[in-house]
């Protein structure tokens, strides 16, 4: 069974690591990556290939920088070269970017199976390219693993019981690779000490959504809020390349810690050894609640609404005053007392096997 995996940002990397190692246990099993490119950054992508042992991808297109209709056809165009080439039994994407999207077009358009890894997902706020990109993508697929069950009732709501395709519920292979990099993090992780940080007594941010660094006035609100917290609070920012060079041109103050974006080993102990988390990412929204941190999300919606739901997690969007307000009251707060939200852990094996019997 040869199985061609999609990757094209961070949070790709690391699913793919949990899957990658799963697949390398079945000979019968043979898995080919490509790399489209879109994150492109040395520590954005290439340190999470070498410290998560995801196998050297066999295609690199190098195709980033680029609006988001000619990235997405692009990718496309190149994908489809590469498909035909290798003849795959199926495609496999993870999560909602332009290298998942582009990937399921190019394998329906050769009448290839699609495997979508964190199915189900919605926001229901059809300006963010994600949500676009999660919608086509699940309608594409034939094998659909949701993480939680409110993505399983969203693909029913929408109608997937009436079409050729398979629905799961994987749990989420975020939490499999939290867990195993957890320990290998304590180990070989040196960030708290090279940054002087000590446990619970800084908070962790990171900016990188288009509907927050393209917005100037969002971007603007959100680094007010950071810049009054730093006056009580040590704040550390790993900046995305894109975000850091919005700062920039548009010569925004900054009054706390920006760093260099980290391998996923160093961001877990971040995580893990924060106080509060304020993000707009998707994946750290999990990877706090993993760590019993909560998350301040700086978006108007979440894909993760049982983490609201639970109180783990609270929206506020890219408004100062409720950023600030919020973070005051979770320092004063005890995470709350739920588990069990993403599987148990072995989400990936699950998954493996599920593909096992479509031969």
């Amino acid at each position: 069974m040869k199985i061609l995996t999609i990757l094209g940002a961070r949070p790709q990397f690391i699913k793919a690591s949990a899957l990658s190692r799963e697949f390398k246990k079945y000979p019968e099993i043979i898995e080919i990556i490509i790399h489209t490119g879109q994150h492109f950054d040395k520590n954005m992508s290439e340190v999470f290939f070498t410290e998560m042992n995801i196998p050297i991808p066999k295609y690199n297109l190098n195709i980033n920088g680029l609006s988001h209709g000619a990235m997405t056809g692009q990718m496309i165009q190149e994908i489809e070269k590469i498909i035909l080439l290798e003849k795959p039994d199926f495609i496999l994407v993870y999560g909602d970017t332009n290298s998942t999207l582009a990937g399921a077009l190019a394998a329906a358009k050769l009448n290839i199976k699609i495997i979508h890894v964190e199915a189900g997902l919605r926001s229901f706020n059809m300006n963010m390219p994600e949500e676009i990109n999660r919608i086509l993508t699940d309608r594409l697929s034939y094998l659909l693993f949701c993480p939680t069950e409110s993505a399983v009732n969203n693909l029913n709501i929408e109608g997937f019981n009436n079409f050729k395709c398979k629905v799961f519920i994987s749990g989420d292979v975020m939490k499999d690779n939290a867990l195993y990099f957890s320990k290998i993090a304590e180990k070989k992780s040196t960030i708290l000490s090279r940054l002087n940080l000590n446990s619970k007594n800084y908070l962790l941010c990171t900016i990188h959504r288009a509907e927050n660094t393209d917005k100037l006035e969002n971007l603007k609100q959100i680094t007010k809020a950071l810049n009054k917290l730093s006056n009580d609070f040590e704040i550390i920012l790993p900046l995305h390349p894109r975000t850091k060079n919005i700062i920039e041109s548009n010569k925004l103050k900054i009054n706390f810690h920006t760093i260099e974006p980290v391998g996923y080993l160093d961001m877990l102990q971040l995580i893990k050894y924060s106080n509060i988390v304020l993000t707009d990412s998707g994946g750290l929204q999990k990877e706090a609640y993993f760590f019993n941190t909560f998350c301040i999300t700086m978006r108007d919606e979440t894909e993760w609404t049982e983490l609201i739901e639970n109180g783990c997690n609270i929206l506020t969007g890219a408004n100062s005053e409720k950023i600030i307000s919020s973070v005051q009251d979770c320092s004063k707060k005890t995470f709350p007392n739920s588990s069990g939200l993403y599987g148990n852990g072995n989400s990936a094996e699950y998954i493996c096997n599920k593909i096992l019997l479509e031969k």
